[in-house]
């Protein structure tokens, strides 16, 4: 097995029930990926399905999550298109739809994989931009 592959198929297609954990009108929300980048920043990824927008709740929770961060973050929204949910969802060539960085949401001026703009982030990082 490949780091970063799934370690159990059978527990992650398990639903979680997060109805028990209700504050008002305010519920759990999921995070796809989240990479801490060696002490130097945060990626936090999520992959909607053909474009599909986020809910004001999950959007504003990421919006905030990516905000508060002490450490330089971005948060990438990436469109898969893999309809079948037997096939696996290859987040790396997601592409990259919107972007939380600097506290602010952006559209990429060019088509960039959701790999593709870690990369760019990582680049910024690291100082080889």
């Amino acid at each position: 097995m490949q780091r970063g592959e799934v370690h159990s198929r059978n527990r992650a297609r398990q639903i979680r029930d997060y109805s028990g954990l209700r504050y008002g009108n305010i519920t759990p929300t999921d995070i796809d990926g989240l990479i801490e980048y060696h002490g130097k920043a945060y990626i936090l990824i999520e992959l909607k399905y053909q474009n599909a927008t986020l809910s004001y709740g999950q959007k504003l929770a990421l919006e905030r999550l990516t905000d508060d961060l002490s450490k330089p973050a971005i948060c990438i929204i990436g469109s898969h298109d893999t309809h079948n949910p037997d096939n696996d969802i290859d987040a790396a060539n997601a592409i990259a739809v919107e972007y939380r960085y600097h506290k602010e949401w952006h559209i990429p001026k060019r088509e960039y994989t959701v790999k593709g703009m870690i990369d760019r982030f990582l680049q910024l990082v690291n100082g080889d931009l």
